[in-house]
C-alpha cells in the first residue's frame, strides 16, 4: 500500500459518534441503517455489518466514523460518512473506546 505524507492524513476528519439508531435494509444482504450522533448533527451512514451485527446490539455503542466523505447513495439510501473497522478475514471488528467520549470528538 502507498504511503501517505503528514498533509493528505490531516485531510481526513474522524470523529466519535453515538450510535442512536440501527435498522437492517431489508433488501441488503449486508448493509445496516444507523443514525448517529455526532454532537453538532446528526447523520445517517450506511454500514456493510448485517452479517455480523444486529441492530438492537449497535445502540449506544460509540464507533469512530470518516465525517468529510462525500455522501453515496447505497440501495436508494443516502451514506453521509464511514464507520472504521478492523477487518479479520472479511469480518468487519468495529473499534471500540476504553471510556466513553462526548460525540464529536476528533480523532488525533
Amino acid at each position: 500500500m502507498e504511503r501517505i505524507n503528514y498533509e493528505d492524513f490531516k485531510k481526513v476528519n474522524l470523529k466519535i459518534a453515538t450510535i442512536r439508531s440501527a435498522i437492517n435494509i431489508d433488501k441488503s444482504k449486508n448493509l445496516i441503517k444507523l443514525q448517529i450522533d455526532l454532537g453538532t448533527e446528526e447523520r445517517q451512514i450506511l454500514a456493510g455489518i448485517k452479517q455480523y451485527y444486529k441492530p438492537e446490539d449497535l445502540v449506544g455503542k460509540q464507533i469512530v466514523v470518516v465525517t468529510n466523505l462525500k455522501p453515496a447513495t447505497l440501495m436508494g439510501e443516502k451514506s453521509d460518512g464511514m464507520l472504521l473497522a478492523a477487518d479479520i478475514d472479511g469480518e468487519p471488528i468495529l473499534l471500540n473506546l476504553d471510556k466513553p467520549v462526548p460525540p464529536g470528538t476528533e480523532v488525533k
